[in-house]
């Protein structure tokens, strides 16, 4: 019997501006790196929460400006872009919920109905909580539970 070997990972759930979307897509495909590779590297150059001129740096990142970063430069360049936080509310239905997981709304009906996807149905619409459906998600597969 073999065993699976194990990597310690956290998921990671962002609505990126559609061109910087598009600009990790070409990124990925041009350098035949998977995305979450792509921005772990980036994180891993990058991002330094541990030192007073990390967290200065990062600090500055979070004004509306324009982030681009150029692979073959030493760091980050800055424009300017402002980001538009997606805020899900506590409480969704099942269009909400599907967006939230970036899924269609009926296959969220279709998980919710077979139990798989914990949600509430209140007379004909169902109703899902945001930690609930997080939680769900971050947990391991049952297949994974062994």
């Amino acid at each position: 019997m073999s065993k699976k070997k194990t990597r310690s990972e956290t998921a990671l759930y962002v609505r990126l501006p559609a061109t910087a979307g598009e600009k990790l897509n070409r990124a990925s495909d041009a350098l035949g790196i998977p995305k979450k590779e792509l921005v772990a590297g980036l994180v891993a150059k990058y991002v330094d929460p541990d030192s007073p001129r990390g967290l200065s740096a990062l600090g500055s990142l979070s004004q509306p400006r324009r982030i681009s970063i150029d692979l073959a430069d030493s760091g980050p360049s800055m424009g300017t872009y402002s980001f538009q936080p997606y805020d899900p509310p506590e409480v969704m239905d099942a269009q909400q919920a599907g967006v939230l997981l970036q899924i269609d709304e009926a296959v969220v009906v279709e998980l919710a109905e077979a139990g798989t996807l914990p949600g509430r149905k209140l007379g004909t619409v169902w109703r899902f909580s945001r930690a609930a459906l997080l939680a769900w998600l971050a947990a391991p597969a049952p297949e994974d539970r062994r």
